[in-house]
């Protein structure tokens, strides 16, 4: 007969059974009170950070759109200054480049001055006397010397001032070219939003860098380069009418001096011009006999030429004709015929060459006569071509400094001037 076996383990009793599903029922009750809270604190919260974030996006925009302004204002006005300091650089350059032409003049003046001055110092013997025209020279030195002075000094004036207006454009330059990456940056954050490409996060972004400066610092930076600006910009403006004024001045106090001297000059070489005819017609003479007598002798050393050549051939009939053999070795009529045209050929050579050297010796007078002759004419010719020297290098003072390029030693500051040797004939 069979049995009913009965499963061991708890059993639970129908009133426990009924409290779980009360108890289940009042915790799914719970949960569900407490999720609906969450969603709206969530709602709450997503609608609070959301306006606050758009808020606070605005407001940076905003601010950010102020700073762009702020800063393309100053912009402007350095990139204005810029411009005025541009144009103020360019203005004391060509004042300072016209003090500069008015120097070079003077040294040209100077040049001249003292070229005449140094060709006169080659006078000779009676010629050398202290004459007006040396101290109007002299004087004319000086007087150039002083305009050198200020003239260079007001050089000096526009080029230290240039250095003040280039080195305060470089502060501006900075200060603009950094505005102008700041705004660039600015504006560039301007146009970041959400659907940026480039957007990520950073390590510690809200850390203040090394170098940042208050807002108050940055205006008066700014600020600061531009008065500087402005300051040198009026200095530089003073400094150009000083140094058209010292130009002005400069350029009207040697007229009557070179006026002075050149009517001296004048008046010398009317002086020296008359005693060289009788020496240049001995001179003419001379050299035409000269001419003749080296002619003469060139026709001697031909001659002479001619008799050696006709020498060394006897000489070499005769060296040949001792190398016949035995019995034809004799003295016949051809060995005398050669023996005698040798003594004569060497007879005539010697009085060709008695000529030659008394020819030599007479062209040798010559020279030396011509010699004496071209010194008498050097020493009357030196004065005068010294001075008309002096006419032909003043004349230089007239011609326009653009057009003149004068070949001056950058070193002694004199010119290439010509040898004693060179000044004589």
């Amino acid at each position: 007969m069979a049995s009913l076996s009965v499963k061991p383990g708890q059993r639970f009793t129908l009133p426990d059974w009924q409290n779980n599903a009360h108890r289940i029922s009042a915790d799914a009750e719970h949960q569900r009170s407490t999720s609906h809270q969450i969603r709206q604190e969530a709602r709450a919260l997503r609608n609070d950070t959301g306006n606050q974030a758009r808020w606070d996006e605005c407001d940076t925009r905003t601010r950010l759109k102020d700073r762009i302004t702020s800063v393309d204002r100053w912009r402007e006005v350095l990139a204005k200054c810029l411009t005025d300091i541009d144009l103020e650089i360019d203005a004391l350059t060509k004042v300072k480049e016209a003090a500069e032409d008015a120097l070079q003049a003077k040294n040209l003046c100077l040049d001249v001055a003292i070229e005449c001055l140094t060709f006169r110092e080659s006078r000779r013997d009676i010629d050398v006397v202290r004459d007006p025209v040396e101290e109007e020279l002299l004087r004319e030195v000086k007087v150039i010397e002083k305009t050198k002075k200020e003239l260079q000094q007001r050089v000096d004036e526009a080029f230290k001032q240039l250095c003040l207006l280039k080195e305060a454009r470089q502060q501006l330059n900075c200060d603009h070219r950094h505005k102008v990456e700041a705004l660039e940056l600015d504006r560039q954050c301007l146009s970041f939003n959400v659907t940026s490409g480039n957007i990520s996060f950073k390590v510690n972004p809200t850390r203040i860098p090394d170098g940042t400066t208050a807002l108050r610092e940055w205006e008066l930076n700014s600020q600061c380069n531009k008065d500087r600006a402005d300051a040198e910009m009026k200095a530089s403006v003073e400094l150009r009418g000083a140094i058209m004024l010292t130009i002005a001045q400069t350029n009207n106090e040697l007229d009557a001096q070179r006026i002075a001297t050149e009517f001296a000059l004048r008046k010398r070489i009317r002086d020296m011009e008359g005693a060289l005819s009788e020496l240049r017609w001995q001179e003419k003479n001379t050299l035409e006999e000269i001419a003749e007598m080296e002619e003469d002798i060139r026709q001697l050393e031909e001659d002479l030429r001619k008799r050696t050549l006709d020498l060394k051939v006897a000489h070499t009939r005769l060296e040949t004709r001792t190398y016949r053999p035995h019995v034809e070795l004799c003295r016949d009529q051809a060995q005398f015929g050669l023996t005698g045209e040798v003594q004569d050929l060497e007879a005539a050579i010697r009085a060709l060459q008695q000529k030659r050297t008394e020819s030599q010796n007479a062209l040798d007078a010559l020279y030396r006569q011509l010699h004496r002759i071209q010194t008498d004419i050097g020493y009357k010719t030196n004065s005068l071509q010294l001075d008309n020297k002096c006419m032909d290098t003043r004349r230089k003072l007239v011609i326009p400094v653009e057009k003149f390029d004068p070949e001056v030693d950058a070193v002694n500051r004199t010119r290439n001037l010509p040898r004693n040797s060179q000044l004589e004939l």
